[in-house]
């Protein structure tokens, strides 16, 4: 994971499960529009599809990029 600052008594930034719609698992920050949020790791990986370059992961945010855009951390992969 990037060096990203967690904070604890936030309301919003968490670490959540997701499906990441990604052509390079070697990044580190996702858009919010390739991340799509599920409520438990077994429908993360459930929704991984790799020929259609999706894979669940555990991510961090949002967060808010210095564009101004909501960004996803990988935390780690699950698929």
């Amino acid at each position: 994971m990037p060096k990203v600052i967690v904070d604890p008594a936030s309301r919003s930034l968490d670490h959540r499960f997701a499906v990441v719609h990604t052509r390079r698992r070697s990044r580190e920050r996702f858009a919010e529009g390739c991340v799509t949020l599920v409520e438990s790791e077994a429908a993360a990986i459930e929704g991984s599809d790799p020929r259609r370059q999706r894979y669940g992961a555990i991510v961090y945010g949002p967060s808010t990029s210095s564009e101004g855009m909501h960004i996803y951390y990988l935390v780690r992969w699950l698929t």
